[in-house]
């Protein structure tokens, strides 16, 4: 006969990444339009008032999807505070990210994974260490600065040489999140890269 109070303990043990991939995305989906909207407007007020954002004069940011909070204020307070803002671009050799100059009205074009980009010459493009403060979706994170992405690993390749710097770090990294997406801890890989904020609705987390 099979060991029922192990089968429990199989089910009951910690969820797996992919677990919390579909719940955290599930429950931001389920926002009204009118909550992402409020979110939205708390989320602005609470980076812009910080000091790493006031000081910062290069800052790449995203455009929201699936369910993301909306930076879009944030990206407004940056242009009319003369703020350069980007936004990622695949790179066509690596699975990696540049980032492309976007102003409000910037062509865009969508990329192969149906995720629209600034239309530019790879010339205008920039790597994330010109970068003074990056901005990152995510699916999950943890009050010690471990972010669940989507699974593709992108934002981990681009940052991966953080990793061997001992000072001059840069960007600073700030994930941006509902409160909801917050879980207790997420299992973390040795290629993974914490960050230095996240920013809620709520609250700002400094790691």
């Amino acid at each position: 006969m099979p060991d029922d109070n192990k089968a429990d303990h199989i089910k009951s043990g910690p969820p797996s990444a992919s677990d919390i991939r579909q719940l955290k995305r599930a429950q931001r989906k389920l926002l009204s339009e009118i909550v992402q909207k409020q979110h939205s407007q708390a989320l602005c007020q609470n980076l812009t008032k910080q000091g790493i954002y006031k000081n910062s004069k290069n800052i790449a940011c995203y455009l929201a999807n699936d369910g993301e909070i909306d930076p879009y204020l944030i990206i407004e307070h940056a242009r009319f505070s003369c703020k350069k803002v980007y936004l990622p671009v695949l790179s066509p050799l690596q699975n990696s990210l540049y980032f492309a100059p976007y102003q409000p009205g910037s062509r865009l074009i969508l990329n192969r994974f149906s995720i629209p980009e600034p239309q530019c010459h790879p010339s205008k493009w920039v790597s994330a260490q010109h970068l003074d403060l990056l901005l990152l979706p995510l699916v999950a994170f943890d009050p010690l600065g471990n972010r669940l992405g989507m699974g593709g690993g992108f934002y981990d390749r681009t940052l991966a040489y953080l990793k061997h710097r001992q000072h001059w770090k840069k960007p600073v990294l700030a994930g941006l999140a509902h409160e909801i997406q917050k879980t207790a801890r997420l299992n973390t890989q040795s290629w993974d890269i914490p960050l230095n904020f996240i920013i809620t609705e709520k609250q700002l987390y400094t790691i």
